[in-house]
């Protein structure tokens, strides 16, 4: 296998370019996945006899 200094630097810049971009996704990722948790959440909270397609529809 060939250590030469050149493909050293080119794998050192492919995974600067890999690190920049999951930092940028990382906090998209996460914000994303704390919305789906609250929206999954708050489905829970509401009583089974509330039609929620209709406001102040009872089943």
């Amino acid at each position: 296998m060939n250590d030469s200094p050149e493909k050293r630097s080119e794998w050192r810049a492919i995974l600067y370019v890999q690190a920049r971009v999951a930092v940028l996704f990382v906090p998209i990722l996460l914000s994303l996945l704390i919305v789906g948790i609250i929206a999954g959440n708050e489905r829970k909270s509401v009583p089974d006899g509330i039609d929620r397609t209709v406001t102040s529809s009872v089943k």
